[in-house]
C-alpha cells in the first residue's frame, strides 16, 4: 500500500516477515558462525554473558558447537569484542565495528563518566586527576604485561587501585567505591580496555579485563551514519523513537544520520518510520513459519522501543522485569507468544501466553526448539541475570 506523497505503508505481517529473515530466526535464514550472527545483527547484548551464547545458538544452522565457537570468536580469534556501546550498555560487537561504536556512541559517554568519577573523588577528598592519570597508566601497563587480569589481580601490581572513597556521603544511597571498579568502567567506555575470559563457565558474570585492540579514530558524524545504516538495514522500518532509544543519541544526531544515509520515509502503524535507501519495496516473508526460544535481553526482543507489532502489551508484566529488561521469550512466526525457563535439572520448560493461532503443529515446532536448546546447553544451568515473573515461576515449578 502506498499512502499520500508516495509514502509506502509497511504492515505488521511484512514487518514480522522481515524480522524472521533479517534477525536470522527463520529456518532458512540461520547461519554458520557467531561472526555471521553478530555481523548481521550489529550487536549482541552482553550485560548477561549467557545472552551472547544463547542468542548465537538460536541462529546457528548447527547449534551443537555454540559454546566452543562463541568462545573461539570472543577469546581466541578476538573477532567478537565485548565492550560498552549504545546506552552505556555492554554488547558483543564484530571487531571491525569497534571504532565505529566508539566514535558514534562512546566518546560522549566516556567524557561524562570520567568527569563524574573525578567529581565523586573530589567530594570524598580523594586524590586529583593527575594522581588518577598516573594510576591509569600504571594499570594499563600492568594489563598489557599480563594479557588479561581481574581487577583484584591488577590491584596487586598497582596497589593504588585498591584505594577506596565514600560515594554520596550522607545520602540514603551512600556507599564505598574502589578506584579499580570505577576506573576500569571508565576505561571500558573510553575504549581502552575490553572484557576478557570469564572466571568459570560461559555463564559467569565474573570476568577478566584485557587491553582493547587498537582502532582508528573516526569522525563522529560519519561513524553515527555508518552505525545507523547497518542497524536500519537489519531492523528497518523503525521509527525515530526506535532509533533514538537504540542508539542512545540525541534526536538531532539521529536526524543528522538519517539525512546522511538518505533514509527513505515509510509508514507503519505507529506513524512515520525509516528504511535504508532501496529497502522500501515489499519483502516476501520466510517460506515456512518458524519458532524460536530467545534469551533474556536478546537483540531481537530488545531491538525496538515500540514493540506492539511483535509483543502484545498484555504480555509485558510477565516477560519484563521492573527496569524494562525482557526475559526469555517464545516466538512463533514473528511475534512473542510466551516465555521459557530452565528447571534445576536442566529441563527447558515453556508456556504460551498468547495462544491464538497456535495449534498442535505449532506447539510441536516450539517444543522442537526447546529440545534443540537443551541439546547444546547440556547440563549447564542458565539463570538470567535479569529475571522476570514468568521465568521464575517456570524455573521453580516446571511449568
Amino acid at each position: 500500500m502506498v499512502l499520500g506523497d508516495g509514502v509506502r505503508y509497511i504492515g505488521v505481517a511484512e514487518r514480522r516477515g522481515r524480522l524472521g529473515l533479517r534477525q536470522q530466526l527463520a529456518g532458512g535464514a540461520r547461519v554458520g558462525s557467531p561472526e555471521e550472527v553478530a555481523a548481521a545483527l550489529v550487536a549482541l547484548h552482553g550485560s548477561d554473558p549467557a545472552t551472547v551464547y544463547l542468542a548465537v545458538g538460536a541462529r546457528l544452522t548447527d547449534s551443537a558447537g555454540t559454546v566452543a565457537e562463541t568462545e573461539r570468536a570472543l577469546y581466541e580469534d578476538r573477532s567478537l569484542v565485548r565492550m560498552h556501546g549504545m546506552r552505556h550498555t555492554v554488547f558483543a560487537f564484530p571487531a571491525e565495528l569497534t571504532a565505529v561504536v566508539h566514535a558514534s556512541t562512546g566518546l560522549t559517554v566516556a567524557a561524562r563518566e570520567r568527569a563524574k568519577l573525578l567529581k565523586d573523588m573530589a567530594k570524598a577528598g580523594a586524590p586529583d586527576a593527575t594522581w588518577l592519570k598516573e594510576v591509569e597508566e600504571s594499570a594499563l601497563a600492568a594489563l598489557a604485561r599480563r594479557g588479561q587480569a581481574t581487577a583484584s589481580e591488577l590491584g596487586v601490581e598497582e596497589p593504588r587501585l585498591r584505594e577506596q572513597f565514600v560515594y554520596a556521603a550522607g545520602k540514603s544511597y551512600e556507599g564505598v567505591h574502589s578506584v579499580s571498579t570505577r576506573l576500569l568502567k571508565v576505561l571500558g567506555v573510553e575504549g581502552k580496555v575490553v572484557r576478557g575470559r570469564p572466571l568459570g563457565s560461559w555463564t559467569s558474570t565474573q570476568f577478566r579485563w584485557a587491553v582493547a585492540p587498537p582502532h582508528p579514530e573516526l569522525d563522529v558524524a560519519e561513524a553515527q551514519a555508518g552505525l545507523l545504516r547497518r542497524w536500519l538495514s537489519v531492523c528497518g522500518p523503525a521509527t525515530e523513537a526506535d532509533l533514538q532509544w537504540w542508539t542512545g543519541w540525541k534526536v538531532t544526531d539521529v536526524r543528522r544520520a538519517l539525512t546522511a544515509i538518505r533514509a527513505v520515509t515509510v509508514s507503519v502503524d505507529e506513524g512515520p518510520a525509516y528504511v535504508v535507501d532501496g529497502d522500501a519495496d515489499p519483502v516476501a516473508g520466510p517460506a515456512e513459519p518458524w519458532a524460536a526460544l530467545l534469551p533474556g535481553l536478546d537483540p531481537t526482543a530488545m531491538g525496538w522501543q515500540q514493540r506492539d507489532w511483535y509483543l502484545a502489551p498484555s504480555l509485558r508484566p510477565a516477560l519484563f522485569d521492573g527496569s524494562g529488561n525482557v526475559g526469555p521469550t517464545v516466538w512463533w512466526n514473528g511475534r512473542v507468544v510466551g516465555g521459557w525457563g530452565q528447571r534445576p535439572d536442566g529441563e527447558i520448560v515453556w508456556r504460551l501466553l498468547a495462544p491464538e493461532g497456535i495449534g498442535r503443529e505449532e506447539r510441536e515446532a516450539i517444543a522442537a526448539q526447546a529440545d534443540r536448546l537443551r541439546g547444546w546447553v547440556g547440563s549447564t544451568r542458565v539463570t538470567p541475570r535479569f529475571r522476570n515473573p514468568l521465568e521464575r515461576e517456570l524455573a521453580e515449578s516446571g511449568g
